[in-house]
């Protein structure tokens, strides 16, 4: 049996570990401690700092503190602090273990992040119990030739998996924090239920304070730090992990999630006799999006692909501008526009707001078969799942918010609410002034009103609506009561500050 090793955080917490290593990474190696709610892993290599590169050692053991101390009280000792717990999997506090070195205290993963079924036939790849690391899900091959379908969950859950990570993200960089390493390795999630969570958070970049310790993982490596890796550390032009290489790097796993393919890797060849030249080229000073639309010499050929890997390799058949009018402009920016100008990269803020618009835009697909169960509307006369070309039958309301800025004045707000059974009304759809974010009061995150669809009329049913009214009628609709849907219908939702009008389209399907 392992013995159990006592130790005192530096800053004089108590912890215990079992002497018996479960997982080692890139870096360190890891051990549960002894009911396994936390773990702690010690740094491989630094024993041999402590001989030999003492300042490296010093600078590690000063950051993790800070990350452990300073961070872990500004991001969950403030007001809604819990919220964020379970969003990142951060570091609680730092040991140093004699005969094992510099350690680190993290809480264990979440259990929803560990394969309940495995892989498909009796789970030959033996990934039950173990992480769900993002490959597994970003990949076409790896979902259909690997994955039961009880692991996979469907479009929406993905575009909720996009909106957690866009918004812890978007908190790091509130507080000046740069990951430096996103990607499907460092980003556990559950695309059952849509969540998402981001690990290894040890290695933060504090502009001025505390560089990078890595130049990131092949694939979500920005394309200036590609360029410039053969360049010194220390050279002024060479490029490290920053907010900006964040940017791109969450661009592409949001691309990934949604698509099952890599932005990037096309069929285009930069060097026929050095494949690692030809790799650096194409990930860096070359770099080209696979859907560029005015440059196809890095389109994703056909004759090139593998079974398992359509039809998301087919970028004919499930193009990009599948994910709907708030996302293609964000992916537009990313991979055609500034691919190469990294200062131009949208925000990770901007992508959650994309992404929260987005899932107000989706449709359920009405073939029950349908693996994704869900896509975006596309404001066409005949709407259809572009995921296995079901076409919607029937009238379908679409909402059309308006909001005040002033009494009596509403403008566009370039949202739009897609209505099917059983969908909710929230008050973000209510006013402008409330985003469905992390600040949202318990008030705020209950439903006040829903949509059915009953004998072929549609109803939009006021829960909490204590001003809800039809404006050219000026008929109040007063809570419990119903409206009839139709075409032109103006709904006034609420006279407060922000608060808005939808305008009715109702748009006829096959």
């Amino acid at each position: 049996m392992s013995k159990v090793v006592a130790a005192t955080t530096t800053d004089g917490k108590h912890v215990e570990f079992v002497d018996d290593v479960i997982g080692s990474g890139g870096m360190k190696d890891v051990y549960f401690s002894p009911d396994k709610s936390y773990v702690v892993g010690f740094f491989r290599d630094s024993i041999g700092w402590i001989q030999n590169n003492r300042q490296k050692y010093s600078q590690t053991k000063d950051r993790l503190e800070t990350i452990a101390g300073l961070y872990y009280k500004r991001f969950f000792e403030q007001p809604g602090g819990d919220y964020w717990k379970n969003l990142y999997c951060w570091p609680t506090g730092v040991v140093e273990v004699d005969g094992k070195g510099l350690g680190v205290v993290t809480p264990a993963y979440q259990k929803q992040y560990f394969f309940e079924f495995g892989s498909k036939n009796n789970d030959f790849l033996n990934i039950k119990g173990k992480e769900k690391e993002g490959k597994w899900f970003a990949s076409a091959k790896n979902r259909n030739r690997f994955l039961e379908a009880s692991e996979l969950g469907d479009w929406l859950s993905y575009l909720r998996m996009g909106i957690m990570l866009s918004r812890a993200v978007a908190r790091l960089h509130a507080a000046g924090l740069a990951h430096s390493d996103l990607s499907y390795k460092n980003c556990l999630v559950n695309p059952t239920n849509g969540n998402a969570c981001i690990i290894d958070i040890d290695g933060l970049v504090v502009p001025q304070k505390f560089p990078p310790d890595v130049v990131g993982t092949p694939d979500f490596i920005a394309p200036e730090v590609v360029k410039t890796s053969h360049l010194p550390m220390d050279d002024v032009n060479r490029k490290l992990p920053s907010m900006l290489t964040d940017r791109h790097a969450l661009a592409v796993l949001i691309y990934m999630y949604l698509l099952y393919r890599h932005p990037l890797r096309g069929d285009k060849v930069h060097d026929l006799t050095d494949p690692m030249k030809d790799e650096s080229l194409s990930m860096g000073e070359k770099a080209l999006f696979v859907e560029h639309p005015s440059d196809d010499s890095n389109k994703i050929k056909l004759k090139h692909v593998d079974k398992w890997e359509l039809p998301w390799k087919d970028t004919g058949k499930i193009p990009y501008t599948v994910t709907g009018p708030y996302l293609v402009p964000l992916f537009n920016r990313t991979f055609i526009d500034s691919l190469h100008d990294p200062n131009q990269r949208p925000t990770a803020a901007e992508w959650e707001t994309a992404l929260v618009k987005t899932v107000d835009l989706i449709q359920p697909c009405q073939n029950p078969s349908c693996c994704q169960k869900w896509y975006v509307f596309d404001n066409s006369t005949s709407p259809s799942c572009p995921f296995c070309g079901t076409p919607y039958m029937g009238k379908l309301p679409l909402l059309n918010l308006y909001s005040s800025r002033k009494e009596g004045s509403y403008r566009p707000d370039n949202h739009r609410l897609m209505v099917y059974t059983n969908q909710s009304l929230f008050p973000w759809h209510v006013n402008r002034n409330i985003f469905p974010n992390e600040k949202l009061t318990n008030e705020q995150r209950r439903r006040v009103g829903y949509f059915v669809l009953h004998n072929g009329t549609w109803w939009m049913v006021n829960e909490n609506l204590p001003s809800l009214m039809i404006v050219d009628s000026k008929t109040s609709i007063a809570i419990g009561d119903k409206v009839e849907l139709k075409d032109g219908l103006k709904l006034l939702l609420s006279r407060e500050d922000g608060g808005r009008l939808v305008i009715v389209q109702m748009v006829d399907g096959k």
